[in-house]
């Protein structure tokens, strides 16, 4: 294996580490609204995911990070050509962190209420927005011989992307709700997972149809295949088992579904685009590749001794702050002030 692919492939990790765990951030996120009765509830989901939602978030940084330094030209066609809704995924996240962070500074209902809008459509549009952009990637985007984005916004909101958008949102709403069945308990629990029970048929229909139209619209599927065995076909087992955990009231086991069909949907991204990193749809030569966007061997070399010291402890202390953390919320442990 040379640099170049092992690069590609600690990225694609990054990328399916920060879906798998900012997804049911999300998920909660969203949720919110829709399950709590009063404060005490609003506080108890938002208190599910405290501990963990900034540190999540750093697998976001540092693939970004990672992307700039081992494939610069790739880090510059993207960020070109999704500079829109990058921004907005940044300033959603942004506002969600405010969000987070100053909700509880004063007591004013207003002050609250204004909040929880921050981290509902904080949550909401990057969800929706991050399977807009990789459903572009996979589709093509137009990208010409000097590795340079030369359409427009517009050429974003193709039908097929939107529907990515609302199959990544449903996704990562279905697996926030999994999540807090585990974290929660009493009636709010009951809501949750009567709540999940009920999305995942609609869910299930926009992944399908996703997945369908992806042998039409994108590249994945050539060397694939949906036949046993598969990245997708494993996908799609997941996700079929995702209902009969939750029908038995096996939620640990359904989480484990879900988050299996988030890890390996995005596995076959990575795995269905290698070695093109972004797909030209003006000509297959003008493909970006690892090799083509690639940095030196020496800045590969230097990456891969610092990521082998740093990222086993990163891995630990994140390991260390779930396990800590694992007892449920209940609504007896929110102070009444």
């Amino acid at each position: 294996m040379d640099l170049q692919t092992l690069w590609f492939i600690l990225i694609a990790v990054l990328f399916i580490g920060y879906f798998f765990l900012e997804g049911f951030d999300f998920g909660v996120g969203i949720l919110m609204p829709f399950v709590s009765r009063d404060e005490i509830d609003r506080r108890v989901t938002i208190n599910t995911i405290g501990p963990f939602w900034d540190a999540n978030e750093v697998w976001l940084i540092t693939a970004g990070g990672a992307m700039f330094a081992a494939f610069p030209h790739w880090y510059a066609t993207l960020f070109s050509g999704f500079y829109l809704p990058l921004l907005l995924i940044l300033l959603a996240l942004i506002v969600r962190a405010a969000g987070f962070e100053f909700r509880s500074k004063l007591k004013e209902t207003w002050w609250r209420k204004t909040a929880d809008h921050f981290i509902f459509w904080g949550s909401v549009l990057p969800a929706f927005l991050w399977g807009v952009a990789l459903t572009n990637i996979v589709i093509g985007m137009p990208i010409g011989q000097d590795m340079n984005f030369t359409g427009t916004p517009g050429v974003l909101l193709q039908p097929y992307a939107l529907l990515g958008g609302l199959a990544s949102l449903l996704m990562f709403t279905l697996h926030g709700a999994i999540f807090l069945s585990l974290r929660t308990t009493g009636e709010l629990r009951q809501r949750v997972e009567r709540l999940a029970r009920l999305m995942w048929v609609p869910a299930g229909a926009l992944l399908l149809a996703f997945a369908l139209l992806g042998y039409r619209h994108t590249i994945l599927f050539e060397e694939l295949g949906l036949v046993p065995g598969t990245l997708p076909m494993i996908a799609i087992v997941a996700f079929m088992a995702v209902i009969v955990f939750m029908k038995i009231d096996r939620y640990g086991w359904a989480f484990v579904a879900t988050g299996t069909t988030i890890i390996f949907g995005t596995v076959v991204v990575f795995q269905g685009m290698f070695p093109v990193v972004m797909p030209s749809s003006l000509s297959d030569e003008f493909h970006l590749t690892v090799y083509s966007a690639s940095s030196s061997d020496l800045t590969l070399t230097i990456m891969s001794v610092v990521a082998l010291i740093f990222v086993p402890v990163i891995l630990a202390y994140q390991g260390w702050s779930y396990w800590v953390f694992r007892e449920r919320v209940t609504r007896e442990a929110i102070p009444r002030n």
